[in-house]
């Protein structure tokens, strides 16, 4: 009898799909990884030795408010430092402020093909994610304020967005934040804005300095740091305030607090990662569109090639792997069955996947 008594979760919790990261080749093997939206060139060489300079004190507790690198992202973004939070990765940051503003019978509305971790996060403030349909995979501005109840309290809004690449310019930006209600937090997820090229784009930083209900997080991750796992995020006062009261109180680490901060300020590498990426990822959408293939418009660090069945994305998949490349399935996470996310790596790794693809094409 007493094995079946046992600590219960709370309601919602074990109906909570996990996040599903992306795969990596088996252990050993010379699997070229495309799966995960990582930097090809590695982490700046700075960030490097200031990590390696950090780690000769593990014995220290960081400082606890991540204040160097506070203010190493005020000086890069112009921000006052006293509005950034730190994270053990911007997911960190982005389940405090679903703890924070959601809770049993809230909603938070998100896009169709949003960022997986925002039914995560939602579902466990005990709290109803409402997806909003995407149509050709792009955010609708007016969809989302049409989804809007008087139960509503946050949208969650990557842009640009994770897995399909699209973004909402910064006319529509601004509109949408025009139709909320002040109650409600626009929560912008600029997890890819180092790499993106686009003219009409906005990190966001100006809403969140003239308004109370918008907040920016942003990412090392796709920086060269993946590993080191360090989220950002500015708001407003009253944000920072309730995001302190309740963060762990060393939740970055002191070598990835060095790291990021001489990450922040080597803008010669982030602009060095930002052309690759525009070359290659410009390159492969070129040469993989076609009558079969379509390569949605991206201003991330990846593509979503969509085939024209999920028979067939499956088999790109494991013919890719049989190659030597691990891409990113989009239909257990994301629903798009279809579909194939790859990341974009060095020209050896992108000129491989495109041949492997094309010659499957050709083929059919």
């Amino acid at each position: 009898m007493s094995d079946l008594i046992r600590p219960i979760p709370q309601p919602g919790i074990l109906d909570i799909a996990p996040y599903l990261p992306g795969k990596s080749g088996k252990p050993g093997s010379q699997t070229v990884k495309l799966s995960a939206n990582e930097s090809p060139l590695g982490a700046s060489p700075k960030a490097l030795a200031a990590m390696l300079e950090a780690a000769a004190h593990l014995e220290i507790y960081p400082e606890g408010s991540s204040r160097v690198l506070r203010e190493a992202l005020g000086e890069v973004h112009g921000v006052d430092p006293a509005a950034i939070v730190c994270g053990n990765g911007s997911d960190d940051l982005l389940h405090l402020l679903a703890q924070i503003y959601l809770g049993e019978g809230d909603e938070a509305v998100m896009n169709r093909y949003g960022f997986s971790v925002y039914p995560i996060i939602t579902k466990a403030a005990g709290a109803r994610i409402v997806m909003v349909d995407e149509p050709d995979y792009r955010a609708d501005v007016d969809a989302l304020l049409a989804a809007v109840t008087e139960r509503t309290k946050v949208i969650w809004l990557a842009n640009p967005n994770n897995p399909t690449g699209t973004y909402l310019p910064e006319a529509e930006l601004r509109r949408l934040h025009a139709g909320l209600r002040p109650d409600i937090l626009l929560v912008i997820d600029s997890a890819y804005a180092e790499y993106v090229t686009a003219d009409d784009y906005s990190v966001g930083l100006d809403l969140v300095r003239a308004q109370q209900n918008v907040v920016m997080v942003r990412t090392f991750s796709k920086m060269g740091l993946a590993a080191a796992r360090i989220g950002w995020m500015v708001g407003p006062d009253h944000v920072v305030d309730a995001v302190h009261r309740i963060r762990g109180p060393f939740n970055v680490n002191l070598p990835a607090q060095m790291a990021g901060a001489a990450a922040a300020r080597d803008v010669a590498f982030t602009e060095k990662l930002r052309a690759h990426n525009a070359q290659w990822r410009d390159w492969l959408s070129a040469e993989l569109s076609g009558n079969r293939l379509r390569v949605l418009p991206s201003q991330a660090n990846f593509i979503l090639v969509l085939f024209e069945s999920p028979e067939i994305a499956a088999r790109a998949f494991t013919t890719l792997l049989d190659a030597g490349y691990v891409v990113r399935e989009t239909g257990p996470s994301y629903g798009i069955d279809n579909g194939l996310r790859i990341s974009i790596g060095s020209e050896q790794a992108m000129r491989a996947v495109a041949r492997v693809l094309k010659s499957m094409d050709e083929a059919q």
